[in-house]
This record gives C-alpha cells, sequence and structure tokens, in this order.
C-alpha cells in the first residue's frame, strides 16, 4: 500500500486491490500546487462539487475495475448543516485488511452515531485548517474520537502553497501526542507504527 499527497486534500492511494484518488482539485484552484497531467487511477472518488476537491477530470481512469470495497458518510461542510457551503462526504476505502478513512471538506464534529456508522478506521485524513473546515482544534477531538492508528492531516497552508485564510499544520501538529515528520509526500503505512500523526511533505510547485 502506498499514499501518495498532492497538496490540499488530494491524494493517491495505491493497493493490491486497485488505486484511487481523492479530491482532486482545478487547475489554479488552490496556491502554489498542481496535479500532475499524468495522473492515473482506477476510481476517483469526491467529497463535494467545489473546484478544489471535485476536478474528476483531472485523474484519468484506468479502466479497471477496483477491487476494493468503498463506504460513503454523508455529512456536512460546516456547522450549519450545510446552510454555508452545502454536504460533504466521508469516504472509506477498505482495501489489504485496512480501512483509510477521507473525510474531505469535513465541518464539524461528528455526532456519536457518525462515528459509529463510520466504524474502525486505520489510516485517517482529516482537514485541519480552519475557515472552510474544522480547525486544528476540532479536528484534533474528531481525530482521538476515531482513534485511527495512522493520521495524516491535510487541508492547511504552508510555505508557498495554500490559501492564506487557512491555518498551518503546526496549530494541529502541537496538539498530537506523537507526531513524525516525513520529507516526502509519499508513505508507506505498513513501514509506520502507530498509534502516530505523520505529516507528510507537500510537493509545491
Amino acid at each position: 500500500m502506498k499514499l501518495t499527497w498532492y497538496g490540499h486534500s488530494c491524494f493517491l492511494l495505491e493497493t493490491a486491490e486497485g488505486s484511487v484518488v481523492f479530491d482532486p482539485y482545478a487547475p489554479g484552484s488552490v496556491p502554489g500546487v498542481e496535479l500532475p497531467p499524468e495522473l492515473e487511477a482506477d476510481a476517483v472518488l469526491c467529497s463535494h462539487g467545489h473546484r478544489d476537491h471535485g476536478y474528476a477530470a483531472g485523474v484519468k481512469l484506468s479502466g479497471r475495475e477496483p477491487g476494493f470495497r468503498v463506504k460513503k458518510l454523508d455529512c456536512w461542510h460546516d456547522e450549519k448543516q450545510g446552510a454555508l457551503r452545502g454536504k460533504n462526504t466521508i469516504y472509506v476505502v477498505e482495501a489489504e485488511g485496512r480501512r483509510i478513512a477521507h473525510l474531505g471538506d469535513l465541518g464539524h464534529e461528528l455526532s456519536p452515531s457518525q462515528l459509529t456508522a463510520l466504524g474502525r478506521v486505520d489510516l485517517l485524513l482529516v482537514p485541519v485548517g480552519g475557515h472552510y473546515t474544522i480547525d486544528a482544534k476540532t479536528a484534533d477531538r474528531v481525530a482521538r474520537k476515531i482513534g485511527a492508528a495512522l493520521t495524516v492531516p491535510m487541508h492547511y497552508r504552508g510555505p508557498g502553497f495554500g490559501y492564506g485564510v487557512i491555518g498551518p499544520v503546526e496549530d494541529f501538529l502541537a496538539l498530537c501526542d506523537e507526531v513524525v515528520r516525513l520529507d516526502s509526500n509519499v508513505m508507506d503505512p505498513e513501514l509506520i507504527r502507530g498509534p502516530v500523526t505523520v505529516a507528510l511533505k507537500c510537493p509545491v510547485k
């Protein structure tokens, strides 16, 4: 299994049962990052239709039928049940005996019933920048309740990338018990023993 971060909330997950891209962004929609033009996968999952998350056309589909299972959980992009920014979808991919959850642009804490519906998570991809999503403190509470072995923050700003109105990843990492910083945008989940938060390096253009 391999996870590659392309900045913002876009990841390529490659497994023995197929590959999937989460939340590809449109050209010019996210400062400082661009998707590689040759990005290819067996499937694309978009948490919602905004340009910085729903650019499925940016991924070339292989035509292969992936063997992994996908579960979705409906939620909201804000704390007012979508009144501000609409709906959001959490996707859980089940592959190689692991469950990988991408929270998209989650804008609120998850209810007990939503946490139950989400179930066990082994690898969690969580937004932490605030303003458009949950902020660092809320993300920390959400992550602790989910209790994944590996947690990867996304949707934040850093040197040369991201929206200026959202917070840096350091605000979230300061709240975490155990942190591993990788000098790469690629990780092999099998090589990292949790529970731990893993900060990947953003591939700034």
